[in-house]
């Protein structure tokens, strides 16, 4: 959604915090409706949850081309957009995957069908602009509502519930299932994990074109810099595929995470042009949505594929919350002091969290023995990872919020979205909750 950005807050003449806080919901939406979802699509098969995602996500667009504030805006980008996106999303359609295909075969099954989605990125992006350029932005929001209509016709015919019934007979109640996910410690670290991933991905999606126009670059620029993030995310996540079949899947996200974390301080450091945008758009691109298919290979390594959906739910509801967090967090920044800077280095940290997090998980099956521990430095930190990763990334928020509010303006309409921002990082569920 970043290159609405600009169109949808003059058009209707709201602030970038207000369109910020619209995709924020929406992602939080998406992320609560994502184990409902796979949960479903577990029961009744995938093609049921991805026709009525679809109807919903129709709704949605329709609602925001007729926005004329931001209550409609919020109404329909938001909530309408989320519940569709929820029954569209990666839980849903790699679980379906991963019953699909043998295990040695299953990173590589689920990178290609995450691939797929940067191959719409690259070619959507940039239509999507020119779209904006010539027609306008409501009008340019049709074509997605017919692209839409013809993904729910090609989803129709999918028929994944036969195939998990006749061969995954679950031993286990989802309730049992998933109280034994969230006592297994890997699962807890994945989730945090995959919280800096929703941070990453949403906070450059949604405002990656406005930074670049704030450094000087054009908006044409800025639309080639995700539509280059989508291209050379084909490549980064396809080569990752090969490598999760080959090598530590946990190892090589913390080489992802710790990747980003160079990549977003190469933002603020580097003097930017053009050349410098693009390029560093096609670094990025390569750890992208690569992170995706290792976390949910992980997954299924440790659970296996009967509850798939449910436990790749959670998992990508962590992914939204810190989603949440990074695009409207952003706007706020954005908004107060002009300048996205304290939200690219936030990135880095974060990035670098996510990579030592990422050292601690164990991709075995949960059941398999534990090995005795060996006497290490770190071995205390081991035992309890879960809560040090937790901790570092609540102290992360916290310090970031104190230092917000000390150098914040006397705006009472900045100060009220910072009150909404705490507020919702407290929510029961939520990382103060």
């Amino acid at each position: 959604m970043g290159v609405y950005l600009d169109p949808i807050t003059e058009g209707l003449s709201i602030t970038t915090s207000s369109f910020g806080l619209a995709v924020a919901l929406q992602n939080l939406i998406w992320g609560l409706g994502q184990p409902i979802a796979g949960a479903v699509a577990d029961r009744f098969g995938t093609g049921r949850v991805l026709i009525v995602g679809g109807v919903l996500y129709v709704a949605g667009l329709a609602t925001t081309g007729q926005a004329a504030g931001t209550g409609t805006l919020t109404l329909g980008l938001g909530v309408l957009v989320g519940l569709g996106l929820a029954g569209l999303s990666f839980s849903v359609i790699l679980a379906a995957i991963g019953r699909s295909v043998p295990d040695e075969k299953r990173s590589m099954a689920l990178a290609t069908a995450s691939a797929f989605a940067s191959v719409g990125q690259f070619v959507l992006v940039p239509l999507s602009q020119v779209l904006i350029d010539f027609v306008g932005w409501r009008q340019s929001l049709i074509f997605g509502i017919v692209l839409l209509v013809a993904a729910m016709a090609a989803a129709s015919p999918l028929r994944t519930r036969e195939r998990a019934a006749s061969d995954q007979v679950p031993q286990q109640a989802l309730g049992d299932a998933l109280r034994t996910a969230f006592g297994h410690r890997s699962y807890v670290l994945l989730l945090l994990g995959f919280f800096v991933c929703g941070f990453h991905v949403t906070f450059v999606g949604v405002h990656l074109p406005k930074y670049l126009e704030d450094v000087g670059q054009t908006a044409r620029v800025a639309a080639l810099a995700l539509a280059t993030i989508g291209l050379f995310n084909i490549a980064g996540t396809i080569g990752v595929g090969w490598l999760g079949g080959r090598f530590n899947n946990a190892k090589l996200l913390s080489v992802l995470y710790a990747a980003r974390a160079f990549v977003f301080a190469a933002f603020v450091v580097l003097p930017m042009s053009p050349q410098i945008a693009l390029g560093s758009a096609a670094v990025m691109g390569l750890v992208w949505l690569s992170t995706v298919p290792l976390t949910s290979a992980i997954v299924l390594k440790q659970f296996g594929p009967a509850h798939a959906g449910s436990l790749f739910g959670f998992v990508f509801l962590s992914h939204q919350i810190g989603a949440f967090i990074g695009t409207y967090g952003a706007a706020l920044v954005r908004d107060a002091y002009g300048s996205y800077e304290v939200f690219w280095w936030l990135s880095a940290l974060l990035g670098l969290v996510a990579a030592v997090i990422h050292l601690f998980v164990d991709e075995s099956p949960h059941d398999a023995p534990t090995p005795k521990a060996k006497n290490r430095p770190l071995s205390l930190l081991r035992r309890r990872p879960a809560v040090t990763g937790s901790l570092a990334t609540t102290t992360l928020i916290v310090v970031l919020a104190g230092w917000t509010y000390l150098r914040i303006s006397n705006n009472p309409d900045v100060a009220l979205e910072q009150a909404a921002l705490v507020c919702t990082l407290h929510l029961p569920g939520g990382p103060l909750g």
